[in-house]
């Protein structure tokens, strides 16, 4: 038996380099990763890797096949969004529990050698394709921070090798002139994750939540998104019950609160209110925290700094993850998401003063069951909805506007049907725009390779403003306009020429 494979090898200093290992006659030869290394068997390498997971100096992270995975147990961490088992034939990974998968139809052993560090930082100016990152608003700027990437793929082994996006950049998208700009951030920077709650307060963006190489997590981040330098704190500080770690779940801001939602994670401490469903595949893929999907209510108070669970009432969700909120008034809605194997279309709001819960009716011809979709606000009585994954596993492109007034769906015709997204994000720009970043534009539990999205769709939802209209005009009829723009106003005048500068517009 002779296995290939590539590992990657990042330092801190965002170097790194390919090498290539071979494993023939039950022995492991590390060809040019380290210096001085010899051959080890397959037990002795095994054994050696907590060591050098647990090291603080060392980058090194493995995950191992099916065969291994059960001896590395919880020192081996993740290096990408775990996977795990499927019911469906033509799958393995869900949404839900994400181990790293080989694909093996030789049924021979591999060996996956990866790193938990910073890739190497981006040299575009776009931001690389990605999956499972946050997206928030603030002003005319769009932040964008996070989620996984694929790398490259060992075709010999159909092996699919996916990393987490650097923790340090943020890429920053100016709606006014199109333009795209990433910017480092210091400080108590969080791992990086996907799958993480992001929202923004009054030009704070918190995060919360979310998965890295070691698991799920229920830690709390904050970063002021107004300074020139952008320094990332770590909320240590916070009282009461927190809630447990988990992933994929959604978020309210009500007055000075945030509201968390549902979520995909470990087992509910005792204290928590609400059901916690058990995964039984989480413990079949090898993890040996119970992990499963949940409809817990926690309130984190922005005041207070302190955490919180209401006693809800009325007719609850059933517990689930990869759903959307979104929040109009003193509601909370929540829309879909996938519980078990199921994933659903219902909707239902909470009121957030009363703490009620509310369903409302499921009408045939408004949208399927899906999960990895986003919800929207785009104003008091319309919620945008877009894309996401159903229990098919098809991967969708359709848009919905749902009325609040009318409780009634209707179907949004747009120019982006050939783009469809999952796990992607959206945000809601002053000019009536809804901004589309990022996400998978395939099946991304099939054996094929996951075609994360670095593109930017764009659709308008309210009518543009007269200022946005003669940008436009002004970019479009340059050749006669060009020599009368230096009367306009100066920051007219800068945003005019930023834009034309752009190479990454995107029109909708």
């Amino acid at each position: 038996m002779k296995t290939k494979l590539t590992a990657i090898l990042f330092t801190d200093l965002a170097y790194f380099r390919t090498t290539h290992l071979s494993m023939q006659q039950g022995n492991i030869h590390f060809c040019s990763l380290l210096a001085g290394s010899k051959a080890l068997t397959h037990k002795q390498w095994v054994a050696q890797l907590p060591c050098w997971h647990k090291s603080p100096h060392s980058p090194l992270r493995c995950l191992s096949s099916r065969t291994a995975m059960a001896e590395m147990e919880d020192d081996l961490a993740d290096a990408m969004p775990r996977r795990g088992p499927e019911d469906d034939e033509d799958s393995e990974r869900d949404e839900d529990e994400r181990d790293w998968v080989v694909w093996d139809e030789e049924e021979e052993e591999e060996v996956v050698v990866v790193v938990d560090t910073d890739m190497h930082l981006s040299k575009v100016d776009t931001p690389p394709e990605r999956s499972g990152h946050i997206a928030v608003v603030d002003g005319n700027f769009m932040f964008v921070w996070g989620g996984y990437k694929v790398c490259f793929q060992n075709a010999e082994a159909m092996g699919l090798f996916e990393l987490y996006l650097p923790r340090s950049e943020m890429w920053i998208y100016n709606m006014e002139t199109e333009r795209w700009k990433m910017q480092l951030t210091e400080g108590e920077l969080p791992a990086s994750m996907s799958g993480s709650c992001g929202v923004c307060v009054d030009g704070v963006l918190y995060l919360f939540g979310g998965h890295h190489t070691n698991g799920n997590t229920n830690l709390v981040y904050r970063l002021p998104l107004r300074c020139p330098v952008l320094r990332w704190e770590k909320m240590t500080n916070l009282k009461g019950l927190a809630p447990t770690c988990k992933d994929k779940l959604g978020c309210w801001v009500y007055k000075n609160s945030l509201v968390f939602f549902g979520g995909y994670g470990y087992f509910s401490q005792e204290g928590h209110r609400g059901t916690f469903e058990f995964d039984e595949t989480s413990i079949i893929m090898g993890n040996h925290i119970a992990r499963g999907w949940n409809n817990h209510v926690h309130v984190l108070d922005l005041e207070t700094l302190s955490w919180s669970q209401p006693v809800t009432k009325g007719n609850s969700p059933s517990p689930r993850a990869a759903h959307a909120c979104a929040a109009v008034g003193n509601r909370g809605y929540v829309f879909g998401g996938r519980y078990m194997n199921y994933r659903l279309n219902d909707l239902y709001y909470i009121n957030l003063d009363t703490w009620e819960w509310s369903e409302m009716s499921v009408p045939q011809n408004g949208p399927v069951g899906r999960s990895w979709h986003s919800f929207t606000p785009v104003s008091s009585d319309h919620i945008f909805l877009f894309g996401g994954f159903t229990t098919y596993r098809q991967t969708l492109s359709d848009a919905w506007l749902y009325s609040i007034s009318k409780n009634e769906w209707k179907s949004f015709k747009h120019n982006h049907t050939e783009s469809p997204r999952l796990w992607h994000t959206t945000c809601y720009g002053p000019e009536g725009e809804v901004f589309v970043f990022g996400g998978c534009a395939n099946n991304l539990l099939s054996r094929e390779r996951a075609a994360h999205s670095s593109e930017l769709l764009v659709f308008n939802v309210q009518p543009k403003s007269l200022a946005r209209l003669c940008m436009e005009a002004a970019v479009q009829h340059r050749d006669r306009l060009e020599t009368i723009w230096d009367y306009l106003p100066k920051h007219l005048l800068h945003n005019l020429k930023q834009r034309m500068s752009s190479n990454n517009t995107m029109g909708s």
